[in-house]
């Protein structure tokens, strides 16, 4: 298209720069953006903003949401786009790849979650919620977030390691949230203490902990998704070097780590909110007969798939992504230049009272057959994403959360005091401000 263009033709995007000096960063950082329409309802579903030094395209609802994701112009580059935020904590994973190179790297990578894989990764996987959940102690104010993420740190690890992380686990499991939540510093160089320097840290140990690794899991054919990336080849024979799986294995980690730790916060929350909802798939899951998930009961939990589907609308786990022009382009008759960062609201588009009745309402039946709520725009829900970067690990992180989900409703109850809304924080992912304490009682 860029050659012919014609800027002339096309209209000028709307927007303003924020506050002097500091722009719309600290509105950005507190999830503002998300939550209110303002900005939308001023500017359309493309306009500009400045935050963090630089000025930004912003992207809103499904129409302009969607072509910027689809990316048929092959204009909107990830690597350029992620990598101002996370380049320098997550450099050569698979979201920070495009084109060419993306697309060799996903074909290989897929050789590591075809469904034979998938149910290979299941029993360890079943096996580590149980014993994690069993170190649960029920009371008053039992912190949900912190034990979910401690929980599934402990299932990525054993799942995509083939074993515990031991003496090194809250080194490990520091790194990484010093590599998420660097993304977002506002000092973005390495200053001692501060979040960019922690990051870069963070990073250093992850490479020197699976760096020594690599040559064991290639001598070795284990089950673990370590093990996969190692020997996994692509269709012509092409196989990851050994940088390449450390890079892969860093992003994976922290994606199966964070992402299904809001999700399955968020559907704890929501559960205990509305218990019948929590009863209904309570049912649902003594219905299978068994204290653990099989490969083949994934699509018996229909009432949990919903839940699901319902808590990532309304709490989105990536609720932004980000990307960057490679080429002058126009998205919606708007002309964006070469080397424009852009960011994708995917957040605000799953609270549109257009696409969504009651759009602040927890309704998971809205999901359901009989109303596919989600079909009314065929970007009206895209909390994976969408185009050749949608989330390759989308069945295992559905897998994850409904075998850990099924556990937690056969071995417990949890409620949180009538009238409680959890407070959210959106710095980098979201996550809840208080840690999420429920009342938690054993079955």
């Amino acid at each position: 298209m860029s050659g012919t263009l014609d800027h002339g033709a096309l209209k000028e995007i709307p927007g303003d720069g924020g506050a002097p000096v500091v722009g719309d960063t600290f509105k950005f950082l507190s999830g503002y953006f998300y939550e209110n329409r303002d900005r939308y309802d001023r500017y359309g579903p493309v306009s500009w903003m400045r935050a963090f030094g630089q000025r930004t395209v912003t992207v809103a609802g499904p129409d302009a949401a969607g072509e910027v994701l689809q990316n048929r112009d092959r204009a909107f580059a990830n690597g350029p786009g992620w990598g101002f935020y996370i380049g320098p904590f997550f450099r050569g994973g698979l979201m920070l790849l495009d084109f060419d190179e993306h697309h060799l790297h996903r074909r290989i990578m897929q050789e590591a979650f075809t469904a034979d894989r998938l149910a290979g990764y299941l029993e360890p996987m079943n096996a580590t919620l149980a014993e994690g959940m069993a170190r649960w102690r029920p009371g008053e104010a039992f912190g949900v977030y912190r034990a979910i993420k401690q929980l599934t740190l402990d299932v990525a690890t054993r799942t995509f390691m083939g074993g515990d992380l031991g003496a090194e686990a809250d080194r490990v499991n520091t790194a990484f949230i010093d590599c998420v939540r660097a993304g977002t510093a506002i000092v973005r160089f390495p200053v001692p203490g501060l979040r960019w320097s922690r990051g870069l840290t963070g990073r250093r140990l992850l490479e020197r902990y699976l760096g020594r690794q690599v040559p064991g899991k290639r001598a070795a054919d284990g089950a673990d998704l370590f093990s996969a990336l190692c020997h996994a080849r692509g269709e012509d024979g092409a196989r990851f070097g050994d940088e390449d799986v450390v890079n892969h294995m860093i992003f994976l980690l922290m994606a199966a780590h964070d992402t299904t730790t809001i999700t399955m916060t968020t559907m704890w929350y929501y559960l205990a909110t509305h218990p019948q909802w929590q009863q209904r798939c309570r049912d649902e899951s003594r219905a299978l007969g068994t204290d653990v998930l099989g490969f083949a009961d994934q699509d018996r939990l229909v009432a949990l798939d919903l839940v699901m589907r319902e808590s990532m609308r309304l709490i989105t786990p990536v609720p932004v992504v980000a990307r960057r022009t490679v080429k002058d382009t126009e998205l919606l008759g708007y002309f964006l230049p070469k080397d424009m960062p852009v960011s994708v609201n995917l957040h605000f588009g799953h609270h549109m009272a257009e696409y969504w009745p009651e759009p602040e309402r927890f309704d998971p039946e809205r999901f359901a057959e009989h109303r596919r709520e989600d079909k009314v725009h065929r970007n009206a829900w895209m909390p994976f994403g969408n185009g050749v970067h949608k989330c390759i690990g989308l069945h295992f992180g559905t897998m994850q959360v409904k075998a850990a989900m099924h556990q937690a409703l056969l071995n417990f109850e949890w409620r949180v005091p009538d009238g409680y809304r959890m407070p959210v924080d959106w710095t980098s992912l979201p996550r809840p401000k208080d840690g999420l304490p429920v009342a938690l009682t054993a079955r």
